[in-house]
């Protein structure tokens, strides 16, 4: 029996949708793919449904570069609730405890945020994505029924506030894949003694883009029944995702010998790392990596 033909547009590019608040990332994924009718689809890590913001969309070949935007670093915007913790960490969740925050000025907490800037271990909410013995953890959290986790490293590059208005603090974060914005607002307050948690969260940054110009679901509805060539405008090439990578330029015999799979010999190309790779007609065609003896080999192509 014949495979089944997938329906759909064959959509490329990337979408920098602005997830709105209260919709999962796949929800908004689905509603976008369902919009511009495409084939393919895949996002960039998910946000909590509590949380807006940026979040890439790839379609096509850009479902191909996806993973690489998922281990990029990202930024966010959160407001920060002092003298509450809740069973979430974020505003979402049940009120624990209070304790007051007499005595908590923006010096304190300017000293405290000195304690989290560089690599720290972190550990994961009950309530995420993560799996124990194949279940998620939210779902057991859900359940009644907490598991121990063990603590993980990750990076925060920059934590500044923003605004410092008690009960509430506003921050700039900008840190490695797998941080938990939640979890680092819960150890600030614990750190200050009185606990806290995220009462707003938006995501601001992911690897190379900005959140200058974002598309709304709102604008995307109004598009359900465009012409697909203006949807389609909306959408940034493959390759943006890649942006911060050197790129590495090939005459037409050097594509060729690279598309059979060989690693080629290109002048002036960088020493390590991967690479963007074009061919004789300026075109992307995929991921390379430089190998050790300086030739440039072929990893991902499109």
């Amino acid at each position: 029996m014949g495979r089944r033909r997938q329906r759909g547009r064959d959509v490329q590019g990337v979408l920098l949708l602005d997830k709105p608040l209260g919709k999962t990332s796949n929800d908004a994924l689905q509603r976008a793919k369902r919009i511009f009718y495409a084939k393919k689809a895949g996002h960039t890590g998910s946000l909590d449904p509590l949380a807006t913001g940026l979040l890439p969309l790839c379609f096509g070949n850009a479902t191909k570069v996806s993973a690489f935007l998922l281990d990029a670093d990202k930024r966010y915007w959160t407001k920060v609730k002092l003298g509450e913790t809740t069973t979430t960490a974020d505003a979402e969740g049940e009120v624990v405890s209070t304790r007051p925050v007499d005595g908590i000025d923006e010096a304190k907490v300017e000293a405290v945020l000195e304690q989290f800037r560089g690599d720290i271990e972190q550990i994961p909410p009950m309530y995420s994505a993560l799996k124990h013995q194949g279940k998620r953890l939210y779902e057991l959290a859900r359940d009644g029924v907490e598991v121990e986790r063990e603590p993980r490293p990750v990076t925060i590059h920059e934590l500044k506030i923003l605004k410092f208005d008690l009960p509430e603090i506003e921050l700039d974060v900008r840190c490695s894949k797998g941080t938990y914005v939640r979890t680092l607002a819960e150890d600030i307050g614990e750190a200050l003694g009185c606990g806290a948690h995220v009462s707003a969260l938006r995501r601001t940054g992911v690897g190379p883009y900005a959140s200058g110009e974002l598309v709304t679901m709102d604008q995307l509805e109004e598009m359900a029944d465009a012409d697909y060539a203006d949807m389609d405008k909306l959408l940034l090439p493959v390759d943006s995702a890649l942006q911060d990578w050197p790129a590495v330029n090939l005459n037409a015999d050097l594509t060729y010998y690279l598309r059979q799979g060989q690693p080629v010999i290109v002048p002036n190309a960088p020493t390590q790392g991967r690479v963007r790779l074009y061919d004789h007609q300026e075109q992307f065609i995929g991921i390379g990596e430089i190998l050790d003896d300086g030739r440039v080999a072929p990893s991902r192509l499109m």
